[in-house]
C-alpha cells in the first residue's frame, strides 16, 4: 500500500503535467505508471528523477535491454519489489528472453553468494584487479 496518495491526472499541478506529458511522448503510451503517479506531490523530485531517468536509460554504449536488465539486478539486491517488476517488464518489451532472465536470475544469485563468502571470509582483493595495476 501506498504511503502517499497516488495522484491521478485531474490532480496533477501545472508542473507535474508537464512532466507527465513527457513520459508518455517519449514512452509513446498514455500509461504513467504509479511511482510517477507517487512522486507527482513533489513536482521537483518528480522533474529531477525523470531527467536522471531519461539520460542513464537512453541508449548509449550499453543496448537499452541491458540497462533494464542491471536495473533488475540491482533491484533485486535492493529489494525492490515494485522495480523487479516495472523493469522486468521493460526488460521484457526491449526484446529480453525467458533463458536470458534465467540467466540474469541465475548470475544475481551466484553474485550474492560469493559476495557474502568474500565478505566473510574478509579476502583482500588481488593487486592485478586494482585499476592502477594496468600501468
Amino acid at each position: 500500500m501506498a504511503t502517499v496518495k497516488l495522484l491521478s491526472d485531474d490532480e496533477l499541478s501545472s508542473e507535474a503535467r508537464a512532466v507527465f506529458d513527457d513520459i508518455r511522448k517519449i514512452r509513446q503510451s498514455d500509461f504513467v505508471n504509479n511511482f510517477w503517479r507517487a512522486l507527482a506531490h513533489d513536482p521537483k523530485t518528480l522533474r529531477r528523477t525523470w531527467d536522471s531517468i531519461k539520460e542513464v536509460m537512453a541508449p548509449g554504449a550499453l543496448d537499452p535491454k541491458v540497462k533494464e536488465m542491471l536495473y533488475v539486478a540491482v533491484s533485486i539486491a535492493h529489494g525492490c519489489s515494485y522495480c523487479i517488476h516495472s523493469h522486468t517488464a521493460a526488460a521484457r518489451a526491449k526484446g529480453m528472453t525467458e533463458a536470458e532472465y534465467g540467466e540474469l536470475l541465475a548470475i544475481v544469485g551466484m553474485a550474492a553468494e560469493t559476495n557474502r563468502l568474500v565478505t566473510a571470509l574478509g579476502v583482500p582483493v588481488d593487486p592485478a584487479f586494482l585499476a592502477d595495476a594496468a600501468d
